[in-house]
């Protein structure tokens, strides 16, 4: 087992911002070894080569683009994940109450306490956080690469203005109680937060093994006020197009070719299996602070 703290670092993280940071994060004690990412998939297949190489602390430097890929490549394995938050998003750090530095992140890190949370799957690929199906999903595909990294979370509000001028697609979504539920587009969370610090997910638990689940009847301008509203000032559940449900599986499918996202990356379309990996995903967390939601 190898010992050394191994760090994933996507230094175009928050629009090139994390570049300047590899010099601090090299010189982190005790010395890890790091290595950078070029390419999407990069984080993934490191992750994999660390765990056949033995290492026992994985880390991942960068946003939650870079938190699902080295989750991706961890999966099923019993080494340690670690996170650095340095990206434009920071979702699944705000989730796990992280500081928001990498010296009060490696705090945490050395501290060496683990939590395991668990670990969602959507037919083939993994996530910590969140899975949107339909109008987010189509909003995230729509964004291109360099928009989002210069721009950061005000480009998806620009896609979304125009997203949400055509037909909504009809989603149904079955339970494993055997109700079909139908919508026009779907929030899971396995955390609270959603797009930054929004407490998106009221019920949510990181580790109850349930996933929460917002099915939305509208996608138009003045349904997403309405749902806006109702998340900020009040209840969702009491907004008649909107159901709000627990259940640790589920499937979605459609007649159209409606996409998905997880962790902020589209990972593919319908039909898409949701549920839980039978192996949770040991995560480093600071010791005696609860994981937000548990």
């Amino acid at each position: 087992m190898n010992q050394r703290p191994y760090i994933i670092l996507n230094p175009a993280a928050r629009g090139e911002k994390a570049r300047p940071m590899l010099d601090i994060i090299e010189s982190l004690e005790p010395k890890p070894v790091v290595r950078l990412t070029t390419a999407p998939g990069d984080a993934e297949a490191m992750a994999e080569r660390a765990v056949e190489q033995g290492f026992d602390t994985i880390i991942a430097a960068g946003g939650d683009g870079t938190v699902n890929e080295v989750i991706n490549g961890l999966a099923g394995s019993s080494a340690k994940f670690g996170l650095l938050p340095v990206g434009t998003m920071n979702v699944f750090a705000t989730e796990l109450g992280l500081p928001n530095s990498v010296a009060g992140s490696w705090e945490v890190i050395k501290a060496g306490h683990v939590r395991q949370v668990d670990l969602a799957k959507a037919n083939d690929q993994y996530f910590v956080q969140l899975a949107g199906i339909g109008l987010d999903a189509q909003i995230v595909m729509e964004t291109e690469r360099e928009f989002r990294k210069n721009f950061g979370p005000l480009s998806y509000l620009v896609t979304a203005s125009q997203v949400v001028t055509r037909e909504a697609p009809k989603l149904m979504v079955e339970l494993p109680d055997g109700r079909e539920l139908e919508g026009s587009f779907v929030l899971i969370g396995n955390g609270r937060y959603y797009g930054g610090k929004f407490v998106v997910f009221k019920e949510a638990k990181i580790d109850d093994g349930l996933l929460d689940v917002i099915i939305f009847g509208g996608v138009g301008h003045l349904d997403l006020v309405r749902y806006l509203q109702a998340f900020i000032f009040g209840d969702p559940a009491t907004v008649p197009d909107v159901q709000v449900l627990q259940t640790p599986s589920l499937r979605v499918t459609s007649e159209e070719k409606v996409p998905v996202e997880v962790d902020g990356e589209v990972m593919g379309f319908v039909p898409v299996d949701i549920c839980f990996s039978p192996t949770k995903l040991n995560v480093l967390a600071a010791p005696g602070a609860p994981i937000e939601g548990s």
